[in-house]
């Protein structure tokens, strides 16, 4: 008879969504067993759940967060095209309006991958469940950390039936998301509250599904309305995403009295008469709706800063949405939790499962993607009326006029975009922008005159009923 892993050789980690079950297939190996405790009960099909209500909206998986998907999951990528989702090469399959201009459709470098959250999600979780070392525990309710200041020994739930006990871990890993209850937790064993920060541009969001019309149901290209922060009024912008099955998903959002609301007979007039321009609501005048429209405004840009504690316990760590949760427009949270799994699979190897500070040691590592991902997000939302308490800081207005000056020489010098590309997909850091010849060419600026109206091609224009 098998002998049952020591409680010491236990990984529990809480939440069984996206960052979740990455972390559990990092950790399945270095840990002999790894138990995923989920409030929900989990769909075994691309269906909604009631713990993810995001996932009405439109979602990409930029390429960094592929890259590392694909560490932990070798094959993922093929799996998710199988079952319909898409791969779209950037900037050659996006229309994109941005601050400042229309984005050429350069020659491809780097990509997303587009799906529903529902099928992104169960493809992802029938991949890592199928490790007979990873077991979900469903329906059950975290209720608090055991252990104290020095070290978390395990976590506290409630079953389904009522049922309360405790789980004996080696490592404990919050992937609870936006609702995690990190802080008091900690709190409870006796260690200080960590630095956070909010940015809160008061986005609401809007989303509706749409059948593609019959001739735009392959290779439609992404079609992106984005607001300009620098007009001092509510900040409106649009995605539609082709996703599988001939759906177009379309988001519609706005900030601070410019939110779109959820009468489905506004949606259409949102999207051609608020937005800066009126191609996507063009676009779905010609498709057939789907759903109802969702609306969310939990969109809050929250980090916490979990690697400067002055004191952090053994066998604990925090990943993802609940270490920072950024606004969905970005499109960042999917590959910040990958890559932050990644992270916790490299460390756990290289120092070993259970080694002393290994938990501080992956904290602090998991800031550098965290902090990418922030300072995009919050560059931009920090600048919409009321985001903070005391405004932007001298150093936001200076990022920001920077990456204003680098927008809008990308518009017109394909280096230059593949340089924004390199960051925004998160596949490099920042720094690369601060190289000389990228310094000197912003100086310079675009090399090629202004695109005067979105960059559709005449096939595109046809196939979706606008010529």
């Amino acid at each position: 008879m098998t002998e049952p892993p020591s409680p010491a050789r236990v990984t529990v980690v809480l939440g069984g969504s996206h960052t979740g079950m990455l972390a559990a297939r990092a950790l399945a190996g270095p840990a002999d067993r790894v138990v995923v405790v989920e409030r929900d009960e989990l769909p075994t099909t691309p269906a909604p759940r009631r713990g993810l209500p995001q996932a009405r909206h439109a979602h990409m998986l930029w390429s960094g967060g592929v890259l590392a998907m694909e560490r932990l999951l070798p094959g993922i990528t093929r799996a998710l095209l199988d079952v319909g989702a898409r791969r779209a090469p950037v900037t050659t399959d996006m229309v994109v309006l941005s601050p400042r201009g229309w984005f050429r459709r350069w020659p491809e470098s780097h990509h997303v991958i587009l799906a529903s959250r529902d099928l992104l999600d169960a493809t992802v979780r029938a991949r890592v469940l199928a490790d007979d070392r990873i077991e979900l525990l469903a329906g059950t309710e975290v209720l608090g950390l055991t252990g104290d200041a020095r070290a978390v020994t395990g976590v506290r739930v409630r079953e389904r039936d009522g049922r309360e006990r405790t789980l004996a871990a080696g490592l404990v890993v919050d992937a609870t998301g936006r609702g995690s209850k990190a802080p008091r937790w900690l709190a409870g064993l006796g260690l200080p509250a960590p630095e956070r920060r909010e940015i809160d541009s008061g986005l609401a969001y809007a989303s509706r599904l749409y059948l593609a019309p019959e001739q735009a149901r392959e290779g439609f290209p992404v079609v992106n309305v984005q607001s300009d922060p620098r007009d001092g009024g509510p900040g409106r912008a649009g995605f539609l995403l082709p996703i599988e099955d001939g759906r177009w998903i379309v988001t519609l959002n706005g900030t601070r009295g410019g939110e779109p609301g959820s009468a489905a007979d506004a949606f259409l007039p949102f999207a051609r008469e608020k937005l800066r321009h009126p191609l996507i609501g063009d676009l779905i005048a010609r498709a057939e709706p789907l759903s109802d429209v969702a609306v969310t405004r939990a969109t809050v840009n929250r980090r916490h800063f979990y690697e400067r504690m002055p004191a952090w316990p053994e066998g604990f760590t925090v990943l993802g949405d609940a270490v920072a949760a950024y606004n969905p427009l970005y499109g960042h949270g999917l590959a910040v939790g990958a890559q932050s799994a990644v992270l916790l699979r490299k460390l756990t190897e290289r120092h070993g499962f259970g080694s002393p500070g290994l938990a501080r040691r992956v904290q602090r590592a998991v800031a550098r993607p965290v902090g990418a991902a922030w300072d995009l997000a919050g560059g931009q939302d920090v600048f919409y009326p009321g985001a903070t308490r005391e405004g932007p800081t001298p150093r936001d207005r200076l990022v920001a006029a920077y990456v204003s000056r680098l927008m809008h020489t990308a518009t017109g010098n394909g280096r230059i975009a593949r340089r924004v590309t390199d960051v925004t997909s998160l596949e490099r850091r920042a720094g690369v922008l601060l190289g000389p010849s990228v310094l000197l060419a912003a100086l310079a600026g675009p090399l090629k005159p202004p695109l005067t109206a979105p960059p559709l091609t005449a096939e595109e224009l046809k196939r979706a009923g606008l010529q």
